[in-house]
């Protein structure tokens, strides 16, 4: 029989510490039955508790080893899977060479995505009847439906055909249930948006920075237009979303002057951040419950860095050992080649150790280049309990200003005079010259500004052009666009694999 955990996860209340980050402690059953989902949401301290389990997921970003961005980039043309050796992850190792099977992808990037709408539809369920005022109902309504439709855009591009689940499954029903056309998951993903975003507030509060807001919901309902071929309405909700280039936004957004000032530590919840994903070092972490939903800390932070590090020189970064996954292809290298962004995203341990400044062992793969975005120094590293390499606090961007600046430049069909400005205003911020806008001068850009952070798969998939990029990594079109159903989710239920898997 199939395992069950990732529904009755679902059906549980969640009492949380703070939405100051995306990853909480949950309320699990007990064996004597004291506190249920049955029992549960009894006033408006409980229904959020079971809004901030709904958040929860959001670390999926850049929590644990089976995060989100390592995983998208090691499938990309621009990274290796790296890692220690061959065997290091076998899914993301196969995901790089295209051998995932259904075997190999981890379970997580399915369950816990419906684990995420699974509590998202208890709280929807549950809510009518909390004695709270009719105002905060519809804020945690509109929360819960917009983080929903995240999960599901999470899911629909990577799985395709998949079940559209809007009310909480009991184990009876579970394994009756059927996958949806990817149309049906789109229209619902935008219908619960678009009924959503009047009752989001414009701009977040201090108290809670990781709340959604109208800008944030207007920013994911434009990704999913433009996924979904709608490029007009795209283009309509992101330039609600982004203003005038270059300038500060309705909901306050606006690009960094640095653009190395994006990946410094302490600069959480910035004026170019619309969705992120938090992190903190307080959490304990160790490894008896890494990955388990209640670790908190930044793994890709200790998985992009390079093995066996060692500061020689003055001129050296003070860094941490890491594990060397997701280093830079040579081709992703020369792209970027004389960039200005190019000490911000790439660390070039090659020049390092030619100048004797610094060492490191060389992991699979190796190309001496690793992703510096996401690389801890030393004073990040925690001195509180826990393992300190699973308690980084590095938050992630799950969507920023410059990605919905080139997304609606893309929308805009690369031309015109907005969608000029869009591109001027990202590459003017990185220092570099304006080039005519078109869609393979945004292309580029994306490329190169959003290096590292998990989109360049989804992007060439969207763009039609996955097929001839990723070939010689072994990509076959027709199959490799979507990812095989991990095995588990067949098991007693009438879930179908998608072609060729």
């Amino acid at each position: 029989m199939k395992n069950k955990q990732f529904i009755h996860i679902a059906l549980i209340g969640a009492l949380s510490l703070s939405l100051g980050s995306c990853s909480e402690e949950f309320l699990n059953v007990p064996n004597d039955g004291q506190q249920t989902e049955g029992n549960y949401y009894k006033n408006e301290s409980e229904a959020f508790s079971g809004l901030v389990s709904v958040y929860d997921v959001l670390r999926k970003n850049t929590g644990s080893f089976d995060n989100i961005v390592t995983f998208m980039n090691a499938g990309s043309d621009d990274h290796f899977a790296g890692g220690g050796s061959e065997t290091d992850g076998a899914g993301i190792q196969s995901f790089s060479n295209y051998s995932l099977s259904k075997f190999t992808i981890h379970r997580s990037y399915w369950s816990d995505h419906y684990q995420g709408i699974f509590r998202a539809n208890i709280l929807l369920q549950k809510l009518p009847d909390v004695p709270m005022s009719e105002q905060k109902k519809n804020l945690f309504t509109a929360e819960a439906k917009t983080l929903r439709a995240v999960y599901y855009f999470n899911l629909v591009r990577m799985f395709g055909h998949i079940p559209l689940i809007l009310e909480p499954v009991d184990t009876a029903s579970m394994y009756e249930i059927l996958q949806v056309p990817k149309e049906e998951v789109y229209a619902q993903m935008e219908k619960d948006i678009e009924e959503s975003i009047e009752f989001l507030p414009m701009t977040a509060t201090a108290e809670y920075p990781g709340r959604l807001t109208q800008g944030a919901a207007r920013a994911i309902l434009g990704k999913i237009y433009l996924y979904n071929g709608k490029k007009a309405e795209a283009a309509s909700q992101l330039a609600l979303v982004n203003g005038t280039p270059g300038g500060t936004s309705q909901y306050g957004y606006k690009l960094l002057d640095d653009f190395a000032a994006l990946w410094k530590t302490d600069n959480k919840f910035n004026t170019e951040s619309i969705l992120e994903c938090s992190h903190t070092n307080l959490s304990n972490t160790g490894w008896g419950n890494w990955g388990s939903g209640t670790d908190e800390g930044n793994t890709t932070s200790l998985m992009v860095g390079p093995r066996g590090y060692t500061k020689i020189g003055a001129n050296a970064p003070d860094l941490p050992t890491g594990w060397s996954f997701n280093n830079w292809t040579e081709n992703f290298i020369n792209a970027i080649q004389g960039d200005p962004r190019y000490k911000a995203t790439v660390l070039d341990m090659n020049a390092l150790k030619d100048a004797g400044e610094a060492d490191y062992t060389p992991g699979y793969k190796d190309t001496g280049y690793f992703l510096n975005k996401f690389i801890p120094t030393n004073a990040d590293v925690t001195d509180g309990a826990g393992d300190a390499v699973l308690n980084y606090r590095q938050d992630s961007y799950i969507i920023r200003l410059a990605d919905t600046y080139l997304l609606e430049a893309e929308a805009l069909g690369g031309t015109g005079a907005r969608a000029q400005a869009l591109l001027d205003a990202v590459r003017l911020r990185a220092g570099v010259l304006p080039v005519p806008v078109s869609l393979a001068a945004i292309k580029k850009e994306r490329r190169i500004e959003l290096a590292g952070e998990g989109h360049r798969f989804f992007d060439l998939v969207r763009w039609g052009d996955a097929a001839t990029v990723l070939a010689s990594k072994g990509f076959v079109a027709g199959k490799n666009e979507v990812m095989p159903i991990p095995y588990q989710e067949e098991q007693g239920t009438k879930i179908e694999q998608n072609p060729q898997y």
